[in-house]
């Protein structure tokens, strides 16, 4: 049976015996409480009765129903009462509603406690049927009981009074329950709607899948409610923490990690991703997107997190296969066309010529790659300048590397990834700019230095140079004047400079030329 179904039938099954008990409660109290007013209006009529100085001197009299008699008919319809009998102590009836039983015995059997001098109210069957009776004695100038009136009203005609309002108890009761139904069915609507359709068991499914998928995956995830409190946070994110608490939840998302931004992803609604950060004592990738409702209202917010190391290390080895097709397709594509050159040298017999040119390439690139050996000492860098120079080739951009450049003090502390991104993205940044300037001798130079306590990246080329409009916006993410799915380069440019604490600018040389210069500390 589904969810929904369940739902409905406990719901409704709940609801018709919580109101059917308290319609049966009720109109048992109703009868109760109607039956408690009609006695003490019997009791009240018999005591009015019994202390009239008229009934009481009738006693003595040789006949007293026949004094009696009107006067009981007379109040009998004035109150209502069903009958108002008046007897003596052996229960001798001087007055009865129907003048032949005037003259016989009272019937009931509960005349003791009147006659003792105790007023009652009881529920006995009289002459005339079952009735609700008020007796009080009736108690001569000397103080002597000598008789009782009995005023009853009958049971079956209180029935009949009641039932008008055990029906408006039944209607009302009816329309509770069918309120509850609707209440029901809307609520399993919701139930179901909430949990998307899912059974109980499907749900319980999830959530183990949920626990094992968070526990298998290698990144740390945290989430937090709207109020910052965490909801959730797998065994990775808590190894980055290293935190000595198995878990986090229901605690502030600042006390675990003061410098989180899933508050602010909270107050704007707008994703982040690709942020580097601190976690502890292990630097990671970050990204962070808010959670919203079925209103697109948002809701809290998750963030999932990369130990940085393991990215780099693997995009080191991407980057480096990267920098070697690149370089060898450059190469190949070059070295073919001078080999078709040469080829038609000789053929046409310039003999000298096509030496001249063989000789001349060899110098260019043996004494490159002997200048990179000796003055860099970083096998990343040096490839990566390599590659870069066989782009340049292929791309007719005079590409060099400034004769004072030395880079071989470069502390373990700084990160070689970093400073790849840094140079490579400067020198394609370049690169592009001068190719799209059309300048008719485009050239790219780079300068390193690791003297004194910092080091020196510089990258100059003669392109037309950044507008001061857009100067403020250089390194914003996915800016660029180059059309859409760009603008990344110098943004990774500005991160990674950021992450080694340092500083980057530019400025328009007075040669005509656009430098851009990158200081990172040693330490």
């Amino acid at each position: 049976m589904k969810l929904q179904t369940k739902l409905i039938l406990i719901s409704c099954s709940l609801i018709f015996i919580v109101v059917t008990i308290l319609a049966l409660i009720f109109q048992n109290m109703f009868e109760d409480t109607m039956k408690s007013q009609i006695g003490e209006r019997a009791l009240s009529v018999s005591y009015a009765v019994s202390n009239n100085p008229l009934v009481i001197d009738a006693f003595e009299s040789d006949d007293p129903s026949e004094t009696i008699q009107p006067y009981a008919e007379k109040i009998r319809k004035k109150t209502g009462a069903h009958y108002i009998v008046v007897g003596n102590k052996e229960g001798v009836r001087y007055s009865h509603p129907i003048k032949e039983r005037i003259g016989k015995k009272m019937v009931g059997g509960d005349n003791q406690k009147a006659l003792s001098g105790e007023p009652s109210i009881t529920e006995a069957t009289g002459s005339l049927g079952p009735a609700v009776r008020g007796k009080s004695p009736v108690i001569n100038k000397d103080g002597e009981i000598i008789g009782l009136v009995s005023v009853g009203f009958l049971t079956d005609q209180i029935k009949e009074d009641i039932w008008p309002y055990k029906i408006k108890i039944i209607i009302i009761g009816t329309i509770t329950l069918l309120l509850g139904t609707l209440g029901s069915v809307l609520i399993a609507k919701g139930v179901k709607r909430a949990t998307h359709g899912l059974e109980p068991k499907e749900i319980g499914l999830l959530y183990k899948e949920k626990s094992a998928i968070l526990e298998a995956i290698r990144e740390g995830v945290i989430a937090v409610n709207r109020e910052g409190e965490i909801t959730l946070a797998n065994h990775t994110a808590l190894q980055m923490l290293q935190t000595e608490s198995e878990s986090l939840l229901g605690e502030n998302v600042l006390k675990a990690i003061p410098n989180t931004r899933l508050l602010d992803v909270i107050a704007s609604g707008r994703n982040e991703f690709d942020e580097q950060m601190k976690l502890g004592n292990t630097k990671v990738i970050a990204n962070r997107i808010p959670i919203l409702n079925d209103h697109n209202q948002v809701i809290g917010a998750v963030a999932t997190f990369r130990n940085r190391d393991e990215l780099y290390r693997l995009s080191e080895e991407l980057a480096q296969v990267k920098s070697y097709s690149e370089g060898l397709r450059a190469q190949t594509h070059e070295f073919s066309n001078k080999l078709y050159l040469i080829s038609g040298l000789i053929q046409l017999g310039s003999y000298q010529e096509a030496q001249d040119i063989i000789t001349k390439e060899s110098n260019v690139h043996h004494h490159f790659t002997q200048f990179i050996m000796k003055h860099i000492s970083d096998p990343y860098i040096g490839g990566l300048l390599i590659g870069k120079f066989n782009r340049s080739n292929e791309l007719r951009v005079e590409f060099s590397i400034d004769p004072s450049s030395h880079l071989k003090d470069i502390p373990d502390s700084i990160d070689r990834q970093l400073l790849v991104t840094i140079i490579g993205n400067l020198i394609d940044n370049s690169m592009e700019a001068v190719i799209e300037s059309g300048t008719y001798d485009p050239i790219v130079t780079i300068n390193l230095s690791d003297f004194g306590e910092q080091l020196i990246i510089e990258v100059e080329d003669n392109g037309e140079g950044i507008p001061g409009d857009i100067a403020n916006m250089l390194y914003k993410k996915g800016f660029s004047t180059k059309g859409q799915n760009r603008g990344y380069g110098l943004y990774l440019i500005n991160q990674a400079v950021e992450v080694l604490d340092g500083h980057i600018f530019f400025e328009r040389t007075k040669a005509g030329t656009t430098l851009f210069t990158v200081i990172i500390p040693k330490e």
